[in-house]
């Protein structure tokens, strides 16, 4: 056993953080963002800074201001998901519930033009074929376990796991 604690830190597994808000309108339609760095729509969101001590709820709120120009503090967890991904650590994504938001918090969006091109309210049906499918998995249940005033719900690649 090592006694040096930086170099035992160093070689323990790496896991990325990510943290998205679910914004919805009056109709119940969900926000989403058009990226110019992938091919699917995503919640505004991304990734954790932990090298700051930032936590998974300040980087959803970070990042939201950043993304859209709206500065919202999260409610409350719906949903965590542990993502494995081919060619990188896996990924650890939080969605939080950021409410209903009104027409002046609608009309005072801004996206950050340097990684986004589009913002648009849609329902599920709409937003279903735009998203990667483990989005969609990840926001079918975050936005069931709304729905029913659960959670959060604990997923796998966007799968509740079968309970031990």
């Amino acid at each position: 056993m090592t006694t040096d604690y930086a170099t035992y830190i160093a070689g323990l597994p790496r896991v990325l953080a990510g943290a998205g808000v679910i914004f919805r309108d009056a109709d119940d339609r969900v926000l989403y963002v058009e990226p110019n760095y992938r091919d699917t729509w995503i919640l505004p969101g991304g990734t954790v800074e932990s090298d700051t001590g930032e936590s998974p709820r300040q980087a959803a709120r970070r990042e939201t201001a950043e993304e859209i120009g709206l500065d919202v503090e999260p409610g409350r967890l719906l949903a965590i998901d542990w993502v494995r991904g081919p060619g990188r650590p896996p990924l650890v994504s939080y969605l939080y519930d950021g409410g209903v938001l009104n027409a002046d918090q609608l009309a005072a969006i801004r996206l950050q033009e340097t990684e986004l091109l589009s913002w648009s309210l849609l329902t599920w049906e709409e937003a279903h074929p735009r998203l990667s499918a483990p989005m969609a998995l990840r926001m079918r249940a975050a936005l069931d376990a709304l729905a029913d005033g659960r959670g959060p719900v604990e997923l796998e690649d966007g799968i509740a796991p079968a309970a031990s």
